[in-house]
């Protein structure tokens, strides 16, 4: 009796593999984004300055956009109502304004320096001397100039401005006279600014329009704050902890400056 076998299959082929990409080129990367090396620029070109060349091509020729510059530059609003506008955005701030005339000066800024017991004052040149005249503090001027250990050893800082801003309730500094370098008004933790009204600005295109670029230009919006991812709240960390503003309504003092 025979008996019948399956006939045996022929071993099986194992899958073929796909072909493998070279090491520098990822799947996901387009190899004319893969390296510089072979870009017709040539082998120095890194990644950014590509992607700029690349950007560059491909609007070549293209128009330039028109830019709407109709920016409000100028107001309606009298002196005394910027003057108020200011000082309520600078409250915001928790900053700590007052408005007085020009021959009160002396008396508030003797008595802002006295209630923050300051006794060593930054004073840059260009301060009025009338207006520190009631003043019992020592006068720490900045020539020669004075380095980080002294400025943070100083109870305070007076200085003016080169503008201010209603609208926002900024201070705009510009390293000028009675303001000093920028410096100055940063490391000490209290500063005492002096506010002319009529440097007050209703807008920020108006008081751009009174600087000048090429100038170094601070601009405060209060004492220097900073919050966590939790939005707590930390002053004093950029800059002075203590903002306080005086504005003055009148004209300016004739005497000397120190």
């Amino acid at each position: 009796m025979t008996s019948s076998m399956p006939p045996s299959k022929p071993p099986s082929k194992p899958p073929s593999k796909p072909p493998s990409m070279p090491p520098s080129m990822p799947p996901s990367m387009p190899s004319s984004m893969n390296s510089s090396v072979n870009s017709p620029s040539g082998p120095s070109m890194g990644s950014r300055d590509l992607i700029l060349a690349r950007v560059r091509s491909a609007i070549g020729g293209a128009p330039e956009p028109q830019v709407p510059r109709n920016y409000r530059t100028s107001t309606s609003m009298s002196e005394l109502e910027l003057i108020e506008l200011f000082a309520e955005r600078v409250r915001d701030y928790r900053a700590i304004v007052h408005t007085v005339a020009a021959g009160e000066v002396a008396a508030t800024v003797a008595a802002a320096l006295a209630e923050r017991a300051v006794k060593r004052l930054v004073v840059p040149a260009g301060i009025p001397g009338e207006w520190l005249a009631e003043a019992s503090v020592e006068r720490l001027p900045d020539d020669p100039p004075l380095d980080a250990a002294e400025l943070d050893r100083a109870d305070g800082v007076i200085s003016l401005c080169a503008t201010a801003i209603a609208e926002t309730g900024t201070i705009v500094l510009d390293a000028g006279p009675g303001q000093g370098r920028r410096a100055l008004t940063l490391v000490p933790d209290y500063h005492l600014c002096l506010v002319r009204a009529d440097q007050i600005a209703a807008r920020v295109p108006e008081a751009v329009a009174r600087l000048d670029p090429r100038r170094p230009l601070t601009w405060i919006s209060g004492p220097s704050a900073t919050s966590d991812i939790e939005l707590n709240r930390v002053e004093g960390v950029h800059g002075p902890r203590t903002l306080e503003v005086v504005i003055i309504a009148g004209d300016r003092p004739s005497a000397p400056s120190v």
